[in-house]
């Protein structure tokens, strides 16, 4: 086993997600990181995009979730990206950062999700 680290840093994505009166009434910025730990030894004896985790599909996934579902908290935001990247039984944690740019006066509100097998 090579267990390795896959993280994904500085994802942009624009959803209609708040707990607050006119927070959905249009799409904000959401940002967005993950950190994967998996075992590697398949993608690097292969070389073979098949034996490894598709960055691109947790992309996208994550592009979906915050642009096609609403949420009023990042808690549950964050939750269904973490419950689509451990989807794959080959991950064996991750950790999702979701955040809204400057909400709060010009504060960054974050929140962090953590989930092992």
């Amino acid at each position: 086993m090579t267990e390795g680290i896959i993280r994904i840093t500085g994802m942009r994505f624009w959803g209609k997600h708040g707990a607050l009166p006119g927070e959905r009434e249009r799409a904000q910025p959401i940002d967005m990181d993950i950190e994967i730990t998996l075992d590697c030894a398949a993608a690097i004896a292969r070389d073979d995009l098949a034996s490894a985790l598709d960055y691109a599909d947790v992309y996208r996934t994550c592009e979906r979730i915050v642009t096609q579902a609403t949420f009023a908290l990042l808690e549950a935001m964050a939750g269904a990206c973490l419950d689509a990247v451990m989807a794959d039984a080959r991950v064996r944690s991750a950790t999702v950062r979701v955040r809204k740019p400057r909400l709060l006066d010009g504060a960054t509100p974050e929140v962090e999700l953590s989930r092992t097998r």
